[in-house]
């Protein structure tokens, strides 16, 4: 994988509790300044890695906002199932879509949207 998303969080603790146990991602690194803020954390999904951190104040050069994701996931039904029980906003039901996809989406507590479905995207081959 060669694209990186990165997003910041008010609050970068609590964020990668909700990912980790909603949607499933799994942490990897984090690194902390010294008044215990989040400066750097990956979490990673499949071969992918989302990089996290705390937004400054005021923000900063990197501080994002809201953004939208997409994760490719065997069985969205079950996902879906998770993220609900473990108190995901769902924003966009279940769904099949007309390019093979069954997908669904929910907002984390900070607003970012994270969509889950079986379509996966390929490059194509380059020379």
């Amino acid at each position: 994988m060669s694209i990186h998303p990165t997003v910041r969080y008010t609050d970068a603790r609590a964020a990668i509790a909700f990912l980790t146990s909603a949607f499933g991602l799994i942490e990897e690194h984090i690194s902390t300044a010294e008044d215990g803020s989040v400066t750097h954390a990956e979490l990673s999904w499949g071969d992918g890695i989302v990089m996290l951190g705390t937004r400054a104040d005021p923000p900063g050069l990197f501080d994002t906002g809201r953004c939208c994701f997409y994760l490719a996931v065997d069985d969205p039904d079950a996902h879906h199932d998770r993220a609900a029980a473990a108190g995901a906003e769902i924003v966009y039901g279940l769904v099949d879509q007309p390019y093979g996809s069954r997908e669904y989406a929910a907002r984390d507590p900070e607003g970012n949207v994270w969509s889950f479905g079986t379509y996966r995207p390929v490059p194509k081959p380059r020379p």
